[in-house]
């Protein structure tokens, strides 16, 4: 797997979808895994990952651990030779990953 995008959730789940959209239409061609955090947010952001994105791995933590401790647990899971952290509220361009990764080799 050549890249790994974690992204820490919480009670964002409208911003969080935006984000998967561009995230995943900027890893359409690349070995890519997506993975998502949520620190606990008592929402409706669990029931929309398994919905709207199965393809993404979800974490619903159980308590709220903090931004920092949440990314490292994504980190630690990420199988990718490069990880990249994203916040929910960012939306990526198609050709985001296909120039950092070019860049990075």
């Amino acid at each position: 797997m050549e890249l790994s995008v974690v992204i820490v959730s919480y009670r964002v789940p409208q911003f969080l979808e935006l984000c998967l959209n561009s995230v995943l239409a900027a890893t359409k061609n690349i070995d890519a895994e997506v993975i998502v955090v949520d620190n606990h947010s008592q929402d409706a952001t669990c029931s929309l990952l398994q919905d709207k994105f199965p393809q993404v791995r979800t974490i619903c933590n159980e308590q709220n651990t903090g931004f920092a401790k949440a990314n490292n647990l994504g980190v630690k899971e990420a199988k990718g030779t490069y990880v990249v952290i994203l916040n929910p509220d960012t939306l990526v361009a198609e050709d985001t990953f296909a120039k950092i990764l070019g860049f990075m080799q």
